[in-house]
């Protein structure tokens, strides 16, 4: 397996084993084991917005058009909160809030104040 910094250098698709760019969105801090770990842990939690951004978007596909423009909302503060969490360039912060995937997807959505108004309408 290759090193991560060298997975990394490499972004231009040359590389097989080099990290999609979905989860190359910054260079990780910490010590080699912690970002090795942490980049892990990154793509899996990119994932689990993937799993939850389908989700969405087959159930808005089944709803009439004003609840169907709710989810879509719903969808975009799920990106957004994708691209704060990917942002993240503490490795530590990647173990200690994302080595287990719960249901913290779904909670930072519905914490959202946004959502508490889309969810009121």
């Amino acid at each position: 397996m290759k090193d991560t910094t060298e997975a990394r250098a490499d972004q231009d698709g040359d590389n097989e084993d080099a990290l999609p760019p979905e989860t190359a969105q910054g260079k990780l801090t910490g010590t080699e084991n912690q970002v090795a770990w942490a980049e892990q842990i990154r793509s899996s939690v990119h994932t689990e917005f993937d799993r939850v951004a389908s989700a969405l978007e087959a159930r808005g596909g089944t709803q009439s058009e004003s609840r169907r423009s709710n989810t879509l909302d719903m969808i975009g503060i799920l990106e957004e909160k994708r691209a704060e969490v990917m942002a993240r360039e503490d490795a530590g912060y990647f173990i200690r809030e994302w080595q287990e995937l719960r249901d913290q997807v779904r909670l930072m959505v519905i914490r959202d104040p946004r959502f508490k108004a889309l969810v009121a309408r």
